[in-house]
């Protein structure tokens, strides 16, 4: 699969709420420099973080709206819409950088405002994702 395979399906899963299949995109030793739940290394933790996306977010939407691919690397902007559990409204436009080996997202970073994400610790008790 190339990068921009990769990036197509990181999006896809993630709109579907396949959280299992979506973390299969990453490598085993992958990092991600994640700005509200900070830096994730391994699959294994990444999966086990993921596992409680379905009770933070009642709905959650990742638009990309461009894709930048320059061979093991790729930036894609997009917008993510989205409600808490107890359905406050999230909007925020998002950057993120990828690495891509041999198929697998061996690292990733994400930009975005945090603001509109402080209704997930306010309104439901959680620190965010």
């Amino acid at each position: 699969m190339n990068a921009r395979d990769v990036l197509a399906n990181y999006y896809v899963l993630a709109n579907e709420g396949d959280w299992a299949r979506w973390c299969e995109l990453f490598a085993e030793d992958m990092v991600m420099d994640e700005q509200l739940a900070g830096r994730i290394e391994g699959r294994a933790r990444l999966r086990s973080m993921m596992t409680g996306m379905g009770e933070l977010y009642s709905a959650f939407e990742n638009l990309p709206l461009h894709f930048l691919v320059d061979g093991e690397e790729a930036a894609v902007v997009s917008h993510i819409s989205a409600r808490s559990s107890s359905g406050a409204p999230i909007e925020a436009e998002v950057m993120n950088y990828f690495r891509i080996r041999e198929g697998r997202i061996t690292y990733m970073a994400n930009f975005h405002d945090t603001q509109p994400f402080q209704v997930l610790s306010r309104a439901d008790g959680g620190g965010g994702r």
